[in-house]
């Protein structure tokens, strides 16, 4: 795959997270955290935003480090939504590089009227659809990840204690929701995903998904169902 010109992604050492040699996308800078609010933006929110919009601006200035610097805070979060989303982990590097090219050649475009990673993120999913419009996918094991909100739930009904039992049960329950979100489809999978496990407000993922609030609110609601409809008889014991 060619590289815009001007533009060369900074390496990685996955195993640090650090910079490193030989490897593409170094690790993120920090991490984006779950909002409380659906409209809210916290201070520590507002202030990558505004750093994010900063180096945009210095990127479309020409600055070539801008870019990286961007690279660098996003590119594990984008890999691991579009590894979700494509139910190919293998595949995961190869589709995340190629949305950061598409990102860094639509960069002139970006006005900033959203977030930049809400942005990015809208680019990451447009490319893994893309991805899975022009590939057979074969099944795989998906490492099934809960919100905070969803874990403490599951906790909360599980009376089992410290046991062989309850870890029996934990790991079933991951393959069971793991199972879940692999059936679901495309639509309702991008958005629980965006929701639950990159912390996305529904805003935010109306904008990601280009498609009403209450659109994303109702495949939400689907996709929960679906994964509850699969962990009740597992719950009720």
């Amino acid at each position: 795959m060619r590289r815009p010109s001007g533009y060369c992604p900074v390496s990685v050492d996955h195993k640090s997270g650090g910079a490193g040699e030989g490897e593409n996308f170094p690790g993120t800078a920090g991490s984006m955290q779950s909002r409380g609010g659906d409209s809210a933006t916290t201070p520590a929110a507002a202030g990558i935003e505004r750093s994010d919009l900063e180096l945009v601006r210095r990127a479309q200035r020409g600055e070539r480090g801008a870019f990286d610097l961007l690279v660098l805070r996003y590119q594990h979060k984008v890999i691991k939504l579009v590894g979700r989303l494509l139910r190919d982990p293998t595949e995961a590097e190869d589709v995340a590089q190629e949305a950061f090219v598409k990102a860094y050649r639509a960069l002139g475009s970006f006005r900033g009227d959203s977030a930049f990673y809400t942005w990015l993120y809208r680019i990451a999913v447009n490319t893994a659809r893309n991805a899975l419009a022009s590939r057979q996918r074969r099944p795989m094991t998906y490492e099934g990840e809960l919100g905070d909100t969803e874990q403490a739930g599951l906790e909360a009904r599980m009376k089992h204690g410290d046991t062989p039992e309850r870890a029996a049960l934990t790991e079933e329950i991951r393959s069971t929701v793991s199972r879940a979100i692999n059936a679901l489809p495309e639509d309702l999978r991008t958005a629980i995903v965006l929701r639950e496990v990159e912390g996305l407000s529904y805003e935010e993922i109306a904008e990601t998904m280009d498609c009403p609030v209450g659109t994303v609110r109702s495949r939400i609601f689907r996709a929960r169902e679906a994964i509850d409809r699969e962990l009740r008889p597992l719950l009720e014991h």
